[in-house]
């Protein structure tokens, strides 16, 4: 005899949202009925196209990295050291040699009373000032040269630049200082002509490779033309500028070398006086200094390159 509830189905009582009298049990394999679709799967398409991107971008090598990813540390501990040891390890080499090179009176004359110390001092004073004013020259324009207004001027600007690094430095600084005279202004104004091509160059190229629909949608979204470009354009466009400073730094301290033919200073000085005195450890201490300072300087702009650019664009290589 049937219990009240559901006819014909003994002991089962109605209950409210239960399954109705005469269905069968959900079967694997079983189609969902109209209005059965939930959320689990929208969550399952979900979770599928997910697993399918990531696969897609594992293959491509698009993937990003796990320091990007997790927020984890940029930089290897073999970037941070290996570097700067192997400096140590040259400039003590280079100066147990020198305390054991029997030094006559000339060469003791070359480096004695601090000259080394200075000599150093004014080659990175006449790297730092040459890039500051390569940076603020450059960038600005290089931007300047990208706006509608000033892009048909772009071809002029760069066979400018194209020629600043065409001509010789020591050509360039002889003609510096026959203008300007003798001193470290001439020295500057060179290296900052030879050196403002890759920064320029690379400016241009960068706001230039920047996706146009990214900028349109910027606007779109009501961004005025300076939001647009701090916002959007440089911080895409920071990886090529940064490479291009660093490509001028180490030209500034190549170039900082001439420096002493225009009375500028610098380790040029050990250099120069190396040679013409014959002295073959002043000739070697100033060129060893000279390699170890623009090691140095590229490890330091390589590691600002990687600290400053933009999470986002941090992808696997």
């Amino acid at each position: 005899m049937s219990t009240p509830g559901t006819p014909g189905t003994p002991g089962t009582p109605d209950v409210p949202g239960g399954p109705r009298s005469g269905s069968r049990p959900r079967r694997a394999g079983d189609r969902p009925g109209p209005g059965e679709h939930g959320a689990s799967d929208h969550e399952g398409f979900a979770f599928r196209d997910n697993v399918e991107m990531e696969q897609r971008e594992l293959a491509a090598g698009e993937a990003p990295t796990p320091s990007a990813a997790r927020g984890g540390r940029r930089i290897s501990w073999q970037k941070w050291t290996f570097m700067p040891a192997f400096l140590f390890f040259a400039l003590l080499a280079t100066w147990l040699w020198f305390r054991g090179a029997q030094l006559d009176s000339i060469a003791h004359q070359a480096v004695d009373d601090g000259k080394v110390w200075l000599a150093l001092r004014q080659h990175i004073v006449l790297t730092a000032v040459s890039t500051f004013f390569v940076l603020i020259i450059a960038i600005p324009l290089g931007i300047a040269l990208t706006r509608s207004r000033l892009r048909r001027a772009t071809p002029f600007a760069m066979a400018l630049a194209n020629l600043g690094q065409a001509v010789p430095a020591l050509g360039l600084l002889i003609l510096l200082v026959i203008w300007l005279g003798i001193g470290a202004r001439s020295a500057i104004v060179g290296m900052v002509i030879y050196a403002v091509l890759p920064v320029l160059a690379n400016t241009i190229a960068g706001l230039r490779g920047i996706d146009p629909t990214l900028t349109e949608a910027a606007r779109g979204i009501g961004m005025s033309p300076a939001g647009v470009l701090g916002k959007v354009e440089l911080p895409l466009a920071v990886p090529l500028i940064l490479a291009g400073v660093r490509t001028a730094l180490v030209l500034n301290v190549g170039t900082a070398t001439l420096a002493t033919f225009g009375g500028g200073g610098g380790l040029g000085d050990l250099i120069s006086a190396g040679i013409v005195t014959q002295r073959m450890p002043v000739l070697v201490l100033g060129s060893v200094l000279t390699v170890v300072l623009a090691l140095l300087v590229e490890w330091l702009a390589s590691l600002a390159e990687l600290l400053l650019r933009p999470r986002g664009l941090e992808v696997a290589v």
